[in-house]
């Protein structure tokens, strides 16, 4: 059976990203998302194993001191991070995980594997970027300044990955991603045992 691969797929807020994946899980066999481990609590309608792998503190610390995440962030007080198990037992099912992920998580998941591709995707300009969020209605002017300066801080790290696809038009974009999946899907490193008979 052929391997699958680890997706990673960051970029600014607002760029695009969940659209994009929720296209591509709807178009492409044998995706699964990432399943984060945190620390917070089940909110009502969470399954355990779906939504999250819910841990108490002492649980997830016992799992950062064995090396069990590829990633993982201390945020508002609890952990969130990216088992190395699942993605690892998935990509051995044949499956693609897509993690969608912020800079610094993908850098570090960078450090922790060698079976990821990695997509940036990034905004046609600053401007359309601050326009989409604007756009949104959702922000103040204090979370939108914060966003675009994080959006700067991001796009410089675009050099860190495998590719950069620019969301210029929804459709364009989701077309790239999607030859990027087909591309990585035939590399021959991910074959086992390619055997041809002689007639």
């Amino acid at each position: 059976m052929k391997k699958g691969f680890l997706l990673v797929i960051s970029g600014p807020s607002g760029v695009g990203k969940g659209t994009v994946l929720h296209d591509l899980m709807n178009t492409q066999s044998n995706l699964v998302y990432s399943v984060s481990a945190t620390t917070r609590k089940k909110r009502d309608g969470e399954i355990e194993g779906v939504s999250y792998f819910y841990k108490t503190h002492e649980e997830f610390e016992d799992m950062i001191s064995k090396g069990a995440f590829l990633e993982y962030a201390h945020v508002h007080n609890n952990y969130y991070g990216t088992p190395r198990e699942f993605v690892e037992n998935k990509i051995n099912e044949g499956k693609i995980v897509i993690l969608e992920i912020d800079v610094q998580g993908a850098l570090n998941v960078k450090k922790n594997t060698d079976n990821g591709v990695f997509i940036f995707l990034a905004p046609p300009s600053l401007q359309e970027l601050k326009r989409r969020i604007v756009g949104r209605g959702t922000e103040t002017d204090e979370d939108i300044n914060i966003r675009m300066t994080n959006a700067r801080k991001e796009l410089e790290h675009i050099k860190d990955y495998d590719y950069l696809v620019v969301n210029d038009h929804l459709n364009s974009a989701i077309t790239s991603v999607n030859e990027i999946i087909n591309a990585e899907k035939h590399k021959v490193f991910r074959e086992e045992n390619i055997e041809f008979e002689e007639n």
